[in-house]
């Protein structure tokens, strides 16, 4: 069959099981013309340039800082960052600075643009290229892609803005102006719907697609966004009638993922592996976002003192409390509540092994390469303390994500390969266990699914590398689980997000815990210390731009904005 014909048949196959071709922003970026009729350099650039508007902390942060710095998780060394104005009152919809709908809505045009203008692709003038066959089975695969991420980007503006428009086809600028926006729960359920849709003309992997890529949209990446979607639609934030079916549905797309994950090679990896520079290739990644080597967040986060380092997001000690120790399964913060002599008595000691993984102490050798490596002194008046300007806030310096074999002196830099974990396997154990026990009320529960919330989440805690105490009973279990989903997916863009969907934020995001070290004779002492925040209820959803309401009155703001 003559390929063009055969995208054309695509495209109303489609059209006829419930997809809808929208597009909401009215900018374009492309020339049309050149775009479909160059369809290697056109279409297949315009098909990346989607997925390349994905939203990565390497990518989209503020001068280096990431939004665990708006949370409970870090404090970022840099006064001037526009983190703070998370929570010092300096964010307002005149000055929205997340960027979210802008990008959303530009690459959901991209998508309609490809989608709606699709029978324009005519591939005859490469039949003869021995590279043909893969272009069709490229071209073939680019509808379902796009259709994922078109997913993606509206489940995007939903945890952020809550009711968004969603709009069935390319509009003109006045159209656009006159769009309303739909109830959350309508564009959740639309996410749920394509999810179903395309999962299965999506392939497992790309090992044996052309070229052998990897980063697109696989059948287990569609599983779960789905899986994601539900746990927000059922979540309190989102699920103001409290329907706890919900949470049933939620739990049944998260088990369907981890049931069929084996079998799509997809499978918990030791926690060190989670970054450095081959994570691009981790077999717990669902998604990942690689980006070509350099040493950009290794310079944010080196301790000052490390030559070019900028202290950036610094852990909490409200992060490290959340630890818990091996023995006993007794936090941080519970064994040790106030002041702390680290120099006699090591309190680190025994600690769940993603604690060293994630967090640089005092008296650690950091960073790990050979040229820069320090024992590292982060008390007041150390060599990487206050008062130098930009030294830690809290305490503590980040490991996670930052690949201490990067070299990052003003001679003999070296660079590294970087990976944003866009989904992962172990998030959605956590997302199942939250599910079930929300719906049976009891996390010892196994209900038709046969795996109880406690199991899950064990599931995790017996890694080899890991090896804590297991879950047991349904006593304070809501409080436990909070702690294991913030040591577990820490730094990893969840905790900004599950404080605002459970709406916690006033028990969380008001103050945070710092450890005040000083030096004391040639002792550190270590004293618990708090940092005040501002939070307020309109916090957990962003404001619409008010760029966007001057042009389009019938949006309206979100309450507490207005």
């Amino acid at each position: 069959m003559n390929r063009k014909n055969y995208i054309r048949i695509a495209l109303m196959g489609l059209l006829f099981t419930g997809c809808v071709d929208l597009s909401y922003n009215e900018v374009s970026t492309r020339d049309e013309e050149w775009t479909y009729n160059s369809p290697i350099n056109g279409v297949k650039n315009l098909v990346f340039d989607v997925y390349g508007q994905m939203f990565n902390e390497f990518k989209y942060n503020y001068n280096g800082a990431i939004k665990a710095s708006a949370t409970d998780e870090a404090d970022f060394a840099v006064s001037l960052s526009d983190i703070h104005k998370y929570y010092n009152g300096g964010w307002t919809p005149a000055y929205p600075f997340a960027n979210t709908w802008e990008v959303s809505y530009r690459a959901i045009a991209e998508v309609h643009l490809y989608l709606e203008k699709i029978d324009q692709i005519n591939l005859d003038d490469y039949k003869y290229d021995s590279s043909y066959p893969n272009m069709l089975l490229q071209f073939e695969l680019f509808p379902y892609e796009l259709r994922f991420l078109r997913a993606y980007y509206y489940f995007e503006l939903a945890r952020a803005y809550g009711d968004v428009p969603l709009v069935t086809t390319i509009l003109t600028n006045a159209e656009a102006n006159n769009v309303t926006r739909t109830p959350v729960q309508d564009v959740f359920r639309f996410i749920v719907e394509e999810c179903d849709a395309i999962a299965e003309y999506l392939p497992y992997s790309y090992k044996d697609e052309p070229n052998q890529e990897i980063g697109r949209a696989t059948r287990a990446a569609v599983l779960a966004l789905k899986a994601r979607t539900l746990l927000y639609a059922a979540s309190p934030l989102f699920n103001t009638d409290n329907n706890k079916e919900r949470w049933k549905e939620a739990a049944a797309a998260s088990k369907d993922l981890l049931d069929r994950a084996g079998e799509w090679g997809i499978r918990l990896s030791p926690y060190a592996d989670l970054w450095g520079h081959d994570a691009f290739y981790n077999s717990e990644f669902i998604m990942g976002l690689g980006r070509t080597a350099d040493n950009a967040f290794e310079r944010a986060n080196y301790p000052v003192g490390v030559e070019n380092g900028n202290s950036g997001n610094c852990p909490t000690q409200s992060l490290v409390d959340a630890y818990e120790y091996a023995d006993n399964g007794e936090t941080f913060k519970q064994r040790y509540p106030g002041q702390v002599n680290i120099t006699r008595e090591d309190p680190y000691e025994g600690l769940d092994p993603r604690f060293a993984l994630t967090v640089v102490k005092n008296g650690d050798q950091w960073p790990t390469n050979s040229v820069q490596q320090i024992t590292i002194q982060s008390y007041a008046g150390g060599f990487n303390g206050s008062p130098k300007y930009g030294a830690t806030p809290t305490g503590y310096y980040l490991k996670k994500y930052v690949d201490g074999n990067c070299v990052t002196t003003y001679n003999n830099a070296t660079t590294r390969r970087h990976t944003w974990i866009v989904m992962r396997l172990a998030e959605f154990y956590l997302n199942y266990a939250e599910a079930m026990y929300n719906y049976y009320g009891d996390a010892d529960a196994k209900g038709e699914f046969g795996m109880s919330a406690n199991e899950a989440i064990n599931v995790l805690r017996n890694r080899p590398d890991i090896m804590m105490p297991e879950f047991s009973g349904s006593a304070g279990f809501e409080e436990r689980y909070m702690r294991e989903r913030m040591v577990e997916l820490a730094f990893e863009d969840h905790r900004f997000w599950d404080i605002r969907r459970w709406k916690k934020g006033k028990d969380f995001f008001t103050t945070i815990d710092i450890a005040d070290l000083q030096l004391v004779g040639d002792e550190v002492i270590l004293n618990h210390s708090t940092k005040t925040r501002q939070w307020d209820e309109k916090y957990n959803l962003y404001p619409i731009p008010q760029s966007e309401i001057q042009k389009n009155k019938k949006l309206g703001q979100n309450p507490g904005w207005e």
